[in-house]
């Protein structure tokens, strides 16, 4: 359950990577257990920075974001969330669980589910490769991605109805407080919906691209963590216009250890360049497409967690 408590020493056993294909790999991953061995291992919502612990939760809560309604839910109360609300658009959902202390919000990512006769990657290949690169002004200042910033619009609502509205109901003049989270599409959603709500403390994307230019990025006034695994393509998109990463790189590296890169920092990897320069004629495959699995981030966070 979720908790303020810090554990003196960290307990667990390391998972086994599934050596499975990338259909297999693919969310929303519903014969794994969520959140397992959470009681033992909350959420530190009163950490005030950076948490492995917390990363963890983050990236569970962003797998989850691809299921279905009532699964998302009854893992959620599992995991002592009891409380959950969905929100759809035509580019992405989201749900935003709570108990009496915080709320996490967790967007999906692209759309990566199996189609008749297609590798159930495709269309994410497809998306990364026709992503557009249109800008439009942020009320922060600067200029965020045209697409990313009308998808967040769709489930954001200026009603009680949308998202904004459902967590003004929930913070009123408390002192409740929101993580943001996303995988891919969704790591952008949370980073652009840090910067429309204060009461964001902290934000966890994973394999997120990026957001939008140097003015924007630099006017964040909340933590960015943002994890990427390898040669993941999809956190060096877009390729062309003015975008800049938010926040600090957190590198998984290809033996599961966590690096940190500089606040702000490209952090482009040999191989994950090569890949990069193959999108601009090519569909991404092989390594660049699995290490872009949500699941494959849970587990690396989770064992880098447990071994200290």
């Amino acid at each position: 359950m979720p908790g303020s408590r810090i554990l003196s020493r960290v307990t667990g056993s390391k998972k086994p990577l599934p050596p499975g294909s990338l259909a297999e790999l693919a969310p929303p991953n519903e014969d794994r257990t969520y959140f397992e061995n959470g009681g033992d291992h909350p959420f530190l919502q009163d950490a005030g920075g950076f948490e492995l612990v917390n990363a963890w939760w983050m990236a569970e809560a962003s797998l989850l974001a691809y299921a279905d309604e009532d699964f998302v839910g009854a893992r959620l109360r599992e995991a002592g969330l009891p409380e959950v609300a969905h929100f759809h658009g035509e580019s992405t959902q989201c749900y935003a669980a709570h108990d009496d202390d915080f709320v996490i919000v967790a967007f999906s990512g692209s759309d990566m589910r199996e189609r008749k006769g297609n590798n159930v990657f495709d269309a994410l290949a497809d998306w990364m490769v026709n992503l557009s690169f249109d800008t439009v002004p942020s009320e922060r200042g600067g200029r965020v991605h045209r697409g990313f910033s009308e998808a967040l619009d769709e489930v954001w609502g200026d009603e009680a109805g949308g998202l904004e509205g459902h967590l003004d109901g929930l913070c009123g003049e408390g002192s409740k407080e929101v993580w943001f989270t996303g995988h891919s599409l969704g790591g952008a959603l949370a980073t652009l919906a840090a910067g429309r709500y204060e009461r964001a403390p902290e934000v966890y994307t994973f394999g997120a691209p990026r957001v939008g230019d140097e003015e924007y990025v630099e006017s964040l006034d909340v933590p960015v963590y943002r994890f990427v695994n390898g040669r993941d393509a999809v956190s060096k998109l877009p390729l062309r216009g003015p975008y800049r990463h938010a926040g600090v790189e957190k590198y998984i590296d290809d033996e599961g250890r966590i690096h940190d890169g500089k606040p702000g920092g490209e952090g482009l990897r040999a191989k994950g360049g090569r890949a990069v320069g193959r999108l601009l004629t090519t569909k991404p495959s092989g390594g660049a497409l699995r290490d872009h699995a949500p699941i494959l981030y849970a587990i690396h966070i989770w064992n880098a967690y447990v071994e200290g």
